[in-house]
């Protein structure tokens, strides 16, 4: 493999240890390949996100303004970080703001920074609302799906054969389990104020939950797929513990729902096994998971991959499976000096209130 010296601007370093976003994950694949001798621009929303302080990952770090603040509040920060730093690739990491950066694709392009993204079509087959139709198309069983644009369904949906619990999602990101109606029209409120309307409501499955990262080419091929059992869990349902497996079934499900759309880019596939051992799709994200150093754990380093694909080298052939690696996420304190923290708002031109629920 040919070394790369790209500058790599990666968002998502909202690395906090119960809701972690991947870009910190992605920057460290990257930083600990021998292939790669480039630098990593950290980008977050928050002043308080992590990853931007973490100088033996990121080179440079800035702040973004809010997808919620629009495509021209976008094209400014990110324009003016493009001056400082001479992007040469993009990776965007967060759900929210991928819909606004696919629509920019033809300006990045414009301004040279080299991308591996989804087309508009494509984020919206996988989206939330399509995903029983995906799932019949790849052989999978998907848990029923409605969506809502009015909480009073909490209060009649037992009497319709909604039975608690339920999993109320907003369309782009968020999901809470709920077990009654007061529970339910709470979060349809607050997802819909984070989010807009529609909400959606999903059938809640019982069983072991299951993910698959993986590539997808763009031509409908599935490359260098992980698959790991989780084993622990934080209270948002976010993986703190799990262990790599290879199951041919979902192995096989994952690549007719990549077929089934050529999706481009990475993605995770979400499952929950059911007790009678049937796979239940629950979700279908367009990015990378926060695990994903456990590729590289594995030998399948996908964010190196990404990279090669970018830069028009064909990847190597993955080494098999390897079942039986553990992650264990853990939290520790990082030292930041408070100008360095002050710079970072002031640079960026920022001063905005904290929104977690923003991302």
């Amino acid at each position: 493999m040919a070394t790369i010296t790209a500058t790599v601007a990666i968002t998502g370093m909202n690395a906090r240890a119960d809701n972690p976003g991947p870009g910190l994950a992605i920057a460290r694949c990257l930083k600990e390949a021998p292939e790669f001798k480039g630098r990593i621009i950290g980008l977050g929303y928050d002043a308080l996100d992590p990853g931007l302080y973490l100088d033996e990952y990121c080179d440079a770090s800035y702040l973004l303004p809010y997808p919620s603040s629009g495509d021209e509040a976008f094209l400014d920060a990110f324009g003016r970080i493009h001056q400082l730093e001479k992007i040469d690739i993009f990776i965007p990491c967060l759900d929210a703001e991928l819909p606004g950066i696919v629509r920019l694709t033809p300006l990045l392009d414009e301004w040279g920074i080299r991308h591996f993204l989804p087309t508009q079509e494509q984020l919206q087959l996988r989206s939330k609302d399509r995903l029983m139709e995906l799932a019949e198309y790849a052989g999978i069983e998907c848990p029923e799906v409605k969506t809502l644009s009015n909480p009073a369904f909490f209060s009649q949906c037992e009497e319709k054969g909604w039975t608690y619990p339920l999993v109320v999602k907003g369309l782009f990101y968020g999901a809470k389990i709920v077990k009654n109606a007061e529970q339910a029209s709470s979060a349809f409120h607050q997802l819909a104020a984070q989010w807009g309307l529609p909400i959606l409501v999903q059938r809640f499955a019982t069983g072991t939950e299951y993910n698959l990262t993986a590539l997808g080419d763009g031509h409908g091929n599935m490359l260098g797929a992980v698959m790991m059992k989780k084993m622990a869990l934080t209270d948002k349902g976010k993986a703190w513990s799990g262990v790599t497996i290879f199951d041919q079934a979902l192995h096989d499900a994952s690549a007719a729902l990549i077929r089934a759309i050529n999706w481009r880019g990475p993605l995770e596939v979400e499952v929950v096994r059911d007790p009678h051992g049937h796979y239940q799709l629950i979700e279908i994200n367009p990015r990378f998971p926060a695990w994903i150093y456990l590729s590289a754990g594995v030998g399948r380093n996908l964010p190196l991959t990404l990279i090669q694909l970018i830069c028009g080298e064909t990847p190597e052939d993955f080494p098999p499976p390897k079942p039986g690696v553990m992650f264990i996420r853990h939290a520790m304190e990082n030292i930041v000096p408070l100008d360095k923290f002050e710079a970072m708002i002031i640079d960026s031109g920022q001063h905005r209130q904290q929104d977690e629920g923003e991302l």
